[in-house]
């Protein structure tokens, strides 16, 4: 990825020179509390005007030719873009449709393509993801005292539950962050012995800090997106520390389970669910799978646009059984008790398919495989950024089987998009890290 040449120039602010600090500005704003409710569906987050800022600052420099766009990420985000369009156009309420055509865009197209546009080096990089990381140790730091206090969000009359400073409204937000915080230390903690013992114990205790808050999140979903990520990452590095990591982490849980309280509880009997989903699902699991059939009957009406983005709700009574739920139920010290409305089929590929049909999947996918593709031609085992890059695509790809997107965690996937696409579609490591 060519820079060009003002990029160095000595009159240039620093805020120029280093546009990826912004990067990092909007990745912090990500955990500021929203200060009310959504409206229509769509909640506008600090996060979210952050990231409208950095839009308009990429954009900027590339109006005023300080930086080029790669021709490579014009196929990656102009495919989603267009499947956005059409389906907006072609949907069955148009005006419903324009905050969810605008919330699409953000997130799939011009977010990552800011992102691309900043990042200019490894070091960039570096002051991103170490952004995401030092979000995720604050946050994990906060949920694990919610846990241990009783201030976290309520669970089976408990409020036990890590949310951080999401609050229960948005209870899937800290394990979501912790899950991609625990793979962009697991990437570096991989290469920490060439740091010295310094660093290779200070990665294992910020991984410590960020497991125990994943496990008190109780997101099922999220456990089995980060283990599937993880064993990737590991296995693809050496299939040897692979094992003896997944042995000692094997170990660790065990005795955190014999010793830990708070939570400990919840935790394992959250864990049992997991096998019981298929033979014996709570009313949380149920929900999704009538959720999932109403989705699947839609796009069977609707095969080749959808119903339109964000029309998912008008038409879920209609497609769904009568065993599904009302809605959702959250509560917590500061929001109180919520009643939320089930507003997606808490799949990411079945929502698109319900809401923009296969031209909308087809846009995705085109997305989805320029990333895919980038990252396996430019594959460098030894690197730390291809493999938070293949960690975080496989996370996000194993978690859209049974969520979507939603929430304040939005502009935190935008902005890891637009790092694995810089990282596939021209970011070289040094010839030290290439793979062996």
């Amino acid at each position: 990825m060519a820079a060009h040449p003002s990029w160095t120039a000595r009159d240039a602010g620093a805020w120029l020179r280093r546009p990826s600090w912004l990067i990092a500005v909007t990745v912090a704003c990500v955990g500021i509390p929203p200060g009310g409710g959504a409206a229509d569906g769509v909640q506008v987050t600090a996060g979210d005007i952050a990231g409208a800022g950095l839009v308009a600052v990429a954009a900027f420099l590339v109006v005023t030719r300080r930086i080029e766009v790669p021709r490579a990420v014009f196929l990656a985000v102009g495919a989603p873009a267009a499947a956005l369009g059409v389906s907006t156009v072609c949907s069955q309420d148009i005006s419903a449709s324009l905050p969810g055509y605008v919330r699409g865009l953000q997130i799939f197209v011009l977010m990552p393509l800011a992102v691309v546009l900043l990042v200019r080096d490894r070091r960039d990089l570096g002051i991103v993801c170490g952004s995401v990381l030092a979000l995720g140790l604050v946050e994990a730091g906060y949920g694990i005292w919610q846990t241990m206090t009783g201030n976290g969000a309520s669970i089976e009359g408990q409020a036990i539950r890590a949310v951080g400073t999401f609050g229960a409204v948005d209870v899937m937000a800290l394990s979501i962050l912790s899950g991609f915080a625990i793979l962009i230390l697991t990437a570096f903690a991989l290469v920490a012995p060439e740091r010295g013992a310094a660093a290779v114990l200070a990665a294992l205790a910020g991984l410590g800090v960020l497991a125990v808050a994943l496990a008190f999140a109780l997101s099922r979903g999220s456990w089995l997106a980060l283990g599937a990520a993880a064993v990737l990452m590991l296995v693809i590095f050496d299939r040897w520390i692979a094992v003896r990591t997944l042995v000692c982490c094997a170990a660790l849980l065990l005795l955190a389970v014999a010793t830990v309280g708070g939570g400990s509880q919840a935790v394992i009997a959250r864990s049992r669910s997991i096998a019981g989903s298929v033979t014996a699902p709570d009313q949380s699991v149920s929900d999704r799978y009538n959720l999932w059939g109403a989705a699947e009957r839609i796009w069977q009406d609707y095969p080749l646009t959808g119903v339109g983005v964000k029309n998912f709700p008008a038409y879920r009574d209609t497609y769904a059984t009568i065993e599904l739920s009302s809605g959702s139920e959250t509560e917590d010290s500061v929001n109180g008790y919520v009643r939320q409305p089930l507003l997606s089929p808490h799949n990411e590929y079945l929502l698109i398919l319900s809401e923009q049909g296969v031209v909308g999947l087809a846009g995705f996918a085109v997305l989805i495989a320029v990333i895919l593709r980038g990252l396996w031609t430019r594959r460098r085992t030894r690197d730390p950024f291809w493999l938070i890059s293949v960690g975080i695509m496989t996370f996000l790809l194993v978690n859209f089987l049974y969520a979507d997107l939603g929430g304040p965690t939005c502009v935190l996937t935008a902005t890891l998009l637009g790092v694995a696409a810089a990282r596939a579609l021209g970011l070289e490591p040094p010839r030290a890290l290439e793979r062996r």
